[in-house]
Order: structure tokens, then sequence, then C-alpha cells
């Protein structure tokens, strides 16, 4: 495909309202309309994974597209069973769907147990995609890509599409949207803009830098995030809170996005603290600001002389922490630990153990310690604030 010749005519109304409007406007009257376009993408000459076409309304983006890829751009998809994962095709079990999820940023488990209609456009956007991706052929076209979702979330999706792509060797993707910031996140590897007619090759680079700020928070703050998480809402109230703000650098400032708390674990010969809860809100899903959030809260505890502990039964979850060098399993999920012959029932429905129907790993945490003096400081919140 090194020229793309696309030629769209069809005939002019000869109604009574056309010829009107031809002469209200002085347009002056033909048989036929035609649009033509003419460009060269030689994406036929190299390897490539992504693909965007971008450029403004109405400029060519579709009729490009399904001249290039003829049956490829995406058909409306069918959404009208009780929950979205009884949607995906039969043909994939409930791994595949939680993988498919998970890529591209579609997290929080209770929204997948609701209906299309029910979701916010962000999450309807996600699970969308995870669809297109996971049922879709070798090549994914989608149309007005970004086009019903904020800005925040479209650079998150995009990021998250590309990943998904880049890690399936018989994927290939391709973008059409009307909006250029999704370049620099969907990091594709040509773009073509029908406005211009040009077509450029480019290099994957790295994302956008973003600004990360972790702080001590009171126990309130759970509220905003409880109703995201997916077992019980309640939370001792015993728990130290942290919660993490994310700045885009594009004006918008910091924004709340990521949740997460401390308990003391009972241990015979050590000081363990725990973490029973964390969460991300939707719309910052599939950029690993969890991650980045236990992680700098393990740093500050494990300074103050705790071991700290992590207790995922989110098999997506357990993976990721289970591939960083920071992290070292000490129970595997679904195994049983040996416990002495008169444990209580509130310990065999301990978080640690993995009882009660939840198959959880144990992680502990063998990363570096933040400097003593500065995690004194933050930690003091807790103390100033009574908690």
């Amino acid at each position: 495909m090194p020229r793309v010749d696309c030629v769209v005519q069809t005939n002019v109304s000869t109604s009574a309202r056309a010829r009107q409007l031809e002469a209200v406007f002085d347009v002056p009257m033909t048989e036929s309309s035609k649009l033509e376009w003419h460009v060269n993408v030689p994406i036929e000459d190299f390897d490539w994974k992504v693909g965007l076409i971008v450029g403004p309304s109405g400029c060519g983006k579709t009729t490009l597209a399904k001249h290039m890829f003829k049956d490829a751009v995406d058909s409306p998809l069918n959404w009208g069973e009780a929950s979205v994962v009884d949607d995906f095709s039969s043909d994939y079990d409930m791994k595949s769907i939680s993988a498919a999820c998970n890529a591209v940023g579609f997290n929080t488990i209770p929204a997948w147990l609701r209906p299309f209609h029910v979701l916010s456009n962000g999450e309807q956007f996600r699970v969308s995609l995870a669809r297109r991706l996971l049922e879709g052929n070798d090549l994914v076209v989608v149309d007005e890509f970004t086009s019903v979702v904020d800005r925040q979330v479209a650079k998150i999706g995009s990021h998250a599409v590309q990943k998904w792509v880049r890690r399936d060797e018989s994927k290939q993707f391709v973008g059409v949207t009307c909006h250029y910031d999704v370049i620099d996140w969907l990091q594709p590897d040509w773009v073509l803009d029908p406005s211009t007619g040009e077509f450029a090759r480019r290099s994957v680079q790295r994302r956008p830098p973003i600004r990360c700020v972790v702080s001590p928070v009171p126990y309130a703050i759970w509220s905003v995030f409880k109703r995201f998480h997916y077992l019980d809402s309640s939370m001792n109230k015993a728990a130290r809170c942290f919660a993490l703000w994310v700045d885009f650098g594009d004006g918008g400032g910091l924004k709340l996005a990521s949740f997460t708390s401390l308990l003391v674990r009972p241990h015979p010969s050590a000081r363990v603290m725990g973490y029973p809860r964390v969460v991300t809100l939707p719309d910052f899903q599939g950029m690993g600001f969890a991650f980045v959030l236990f992680e700098t809260v393990a740093k500050i505890y494990s300074a103050l002389g705790w071991r700290v502990h992590c207790y995922p039964a989110h098999p997506p979850f357990i993976r990721a922490i289970d591939k960083s060098p920071l992290w070292k399993m000490t129970k595997r999920p679904g195994t049983i630990v040996n416990l002495p012959k008169k444990t209580s029932v509130s310990k065999l429905n301990n978080f640690e153990t993995g009882f009660g129907g939840r198959p959880c790993a144990t992680f502990e945490w063998i990363g570096p310690k933040m400097d003593l003096d500065e995690a004194k400081r933050i930690t003091s919140y807790f103390k100033e604030s009574k908690l």
C-alpha cells in the first residue's frame, strides 16, 4: 500500500429544496459531488504495531481508513447482557476476559458485573477497547478513538492500548481520531493526517512525564474510594491512610488518583504492617499508580522499623508484584500456612492466611527504605491528627 488513491463520488439531489439551497447560497449546479484523496502510505515497507489516522472533522479519516483496511474498521458492538463480562464472546474464558480488561485499565471489579448502559463514558470506552482487542482480528481499527471521553482518560487509555498491542506478536492496531493529544501516549509507529496528506514514521518514545505526590490523609478520604473496591467497603478506623495525586503537566494541576492504608498485623516476633485496601479511581487505572503509592508507603514504614506485607487476591495484581524485585513472595495464592492447633476463627480469616475463600498471596517488602527523618516527618501527621 505505497500509495492510496481514494475517490468518493455521489449524485447531487435534484429536489426542489436542493435547488432552492443552490440558489440561496449561490452554489453552482452540478450533477455529482466528488471528493478525492491521493496520499503516500508506505506501511508495507516496514514492520509496525500501532498506527494513527488523525485530523480535523470532515477531512476524510474514516473514508481513508475504510479504503485502506477494508472490513477491519470497527462495527458497533452489541451490549445487552446483565453484566459486561457476559457480553464478551463465549469463545473466551473469564481469565482471558479479565486479562483484556486489566490491560486497558478497566480494573474496577464491581463494574464488570454491571450492564454496559450504566457504566461511565470512561468505563464504556475501556471495556469496548477490551472487547475489540480480544475478539477482533489480527488488525484492529477503531474509529472515533477516544472521542467520547475526557482527555485525561484518553491519554491513559491510549497508553494502555499500545502496551497490550505491543505485547501480542499477532496484533496490529490503528486508531482513527480528531485528537492530536493522544500521539505522545499511543506512541504510533506511523501517523497519517488526511487534512494535509502528510504521512510520517515515528520511533517509540517515552510517554510524557507524570508527577506523583504521596501524602498521609484522614480516614474520611476512604469515602471517595470505597465504592470502587471489590471487597466490603468497611475499613478499620485504626488504619493509617495515604493517597496519591497526579499531575499530567497539562495545566490541570494535581488530581486525586489512588488510595491505600496500613494496619498493624499480629505477629509473634516482629512488628508487621499490612495493606487492607488499595484502590485507584477508574479514570486513572492502567498507569500503575497504585504500585507507586504502596511502594512509597512501604519505604516509609520499613525505615521506621516495620516489616511491610501486602496480601493481594487479584491475579493480575499478584503477577505484577511478583515481577518486582522489591517484593518477596512468602506465601503463594491459595496455599495453606502452618498454624497452631488452637488458631481462632478470626485468625483463620486473616488476609495473611488466605482462608475465608480468598486465595491471597503474601508479599514482604525487601526494597529500599526512606530516609528516617523524612519518614518520621511524614508519619508525624497521624500524631498531630491524634490518629
